[in-house]
């Protein structure tokens, strides 16, 4: 078991998540709301990485972090190395590989919410900013816990961007979706079972916690009586 490989994995999803929850909240209130006709666009751009090959996108976005790219010229400058092949490359991929997996179930959650509500909320003399925070965010907490849950466990299986953006340096970019491929290739299948193995039990629970939380099995933020 490469313990190592997974610590990495789960530092990076956990990362990721926490910045997912913050950049996708605002895009998904966003889409749930905006009346712009162009605003297809912006769903299209979202939703691009669960139809393009991980590989499509992880070579773009290569291309992108690389010297030869203004951004990679530009953190070069600042920080003195390349940003592909680091950890912080691997961040910014899996943050916009699984974008759609926590906006699609939040701005999904957001249209829902009542707008008699929100324009009682308006009439009463609330901002639009309280109206959302104490009225949208606790209607909608099913949708913003399902996208969370489901960008942690998306970032943690995620193989084919990470191999193209972060490659497989052990401590650095070695997840351990690259580990049991590694493992596998070496025709060691022990070692690849037992990581797949606790990818899977992972997988399961995440799957029965988003379903339960949809279906209001359990409260996960309890009101305060």
């Amino acid at each position: 078991m490469e313990w190592s490989a997974i610590f990495l994995s789960v530092r990076l999803a956990l990362l990721v998540c926490v910045i997912l929850l913050a950049v996708g909240i605002p895009i998904a209130a966003w889409l749930a709301t905006s009346g712009w006709r162009w605003k297809f666009l912006v769903e299209a751009v979202v939703a691009l990485p669960i139809v393009l090959p991980p590989t499509v996108l992880g070579f773009y976005l290569l291309v992108a972090m690389g010297p030869a790219s203004p951004v990679g010229r530009l953190y070069a400058g600042f920080f003195g190395h390349g940003l592909a092949f680091t950890f912080t490359g691997l961040v910014i991929a899996s943050v916009i590989y699984s974008l759609p997996f926590a906006v699609q179930p939040m701005a999904a959650a957001f249209a829902q919410v009542d707008r008699s509500l929100l324009n009682a909320s308006a009439m009463l003399g609330a901002s639009g900013l309280r109206t959302f925070r104490q009225i949208v965010i606790p209607l909608s907490r099913g949708g913003i816990v399902t996208g969370a849950v489901l960008s942690f466990a998306h970032t943690l299986g995620e193989f084919g961007v990470v191999l193209m953006v972060g490659g497989n340096i052990p401590g650095v970019t070695r997840t351990v979706s690259i580990a049991i491929y590694d493992h596998v290739q070496a025709l060691e299948y022990n070692g690849a079972n037992a990581m797949a193995l606790l990818l899977l039990a992972f997988s399961f629970i995440t799957l029965s916690l988003t379903y339960a939380v949809n279906r209001r099995m359990w409260r996960v933020w309890p009101l305060q009586r």
